[in-house]
């Protein structure tokens, strides 16, 4: 496997790339995996590796303005931050390296972003992990937990060696609108029905930041071809908590899109 790092100049900003390169004739799709709302490139480890490695397929992974290697950014983050991301940066990134036949792999506000992209543009095929389509009570209450966790923990300090001297911005931006008023209100379930690609939704049984109506609303609103799995004994990071299974599950959902014509 080749490994590629590189910026792409989106916006005037500098985002940071990383290209797993299996088949250098880069035939069948591309997986992208778009990181965690307080991730990077970094946080995913091994995964996207393994996944790769497993489906044959290449791999593009990048960190989010903000995030990780990539500029800091002056944008005040607002209720449609996620939005942004899907519609704004997202195309503007896939346009720029000419990838042409994708398939998301989006973790937790990942999810979310590959959820809002797919609804607007042709996909081959997207996973979800812990994505969120609305805020629930225990949103709010795990943010709360973890705004105490980041306050008492060394919690800042494992954070810092992903982002530097970004990660209060980073941690800050992510707590604070999740936890505001007008927040309570992001819903975006009404992009569901424009999602027309195969789909499989992942999330762990004791996900702390999220009930199963997130699957089932994503299961029973998209008009595609649906596939769920819910991981006993996980919370909200299935690819680190339940590696095994969630690679599984993942590499065999992913094989048979990419063996379709």
């Amino acid at each position: 496997m080749i490994e590629k790092d590189y910026f792409l100049n989106i916006l005037e900003k500098k985002i940071f790339v990383k290209e797993l390169i299996v088949d250098e004739s880069k035939k069948g799709p591309t997986l992208i995996f778009l990181h965690e709302g307080l991730g990077c490139t970094a946080m995913w480890k091994d995964f996207p590796h393994k996944l790769a490695e497993n489906t044959g397929l290449n791999a593009f992974i990048y960190d989010r303005i903000g995030y990780g290697k990539s500029d800091l950014t002056e944008e005040k983050r607002d209720d449609f931050y996620l939005h942004n991301e899907a519609l704004k940066y997202l195309p503007r990134i896939i346009e720029q390296t000419g990838l042409k036949d994708i398939i998301l792999i989006g973790h937790s506000d990942g999810g979310s972003i590959a959820l809002l992209y797919a609804s607007k543009y042709p996909v081959r095929g997207l996973v979800t992990e812990a994505a969120h389509v609305f805020v629930e009570d225990i949103t709010i209450a795990g943010i709360k937990d973890a705004v105490e966790i980041y306050k008492n923990t060394d919690l800042k300090e494992k954070l810092k060696k992903y982002h530097g001297d970004k990660t209060e911005i980073v941690f800050k931006d992510w707590s604070e609108i999740w936890l505001s008023d007008p927040f309570r209100a992001w819903n975006i379930e009404d992009c569901l029905p424009g999602i027309a690609h195969p789909l499989l939704v992942i999330q762990g049984n004791d996900d702390e930041y999220a009930t199963i109506k997130q699957v089932d609303s994503i299961v029973n609103k998209t008009s595609c071809s649906t596939e769920s799995a819910i991981v006993p004994d996980c919370k909200h990071v299935p690819h680190f908590q339940s590696k095994d299974v969630v690679l599984a599950k993942i590499t065999d959902f992913v094989s048979k899109l990419a063996s379709i014509e």
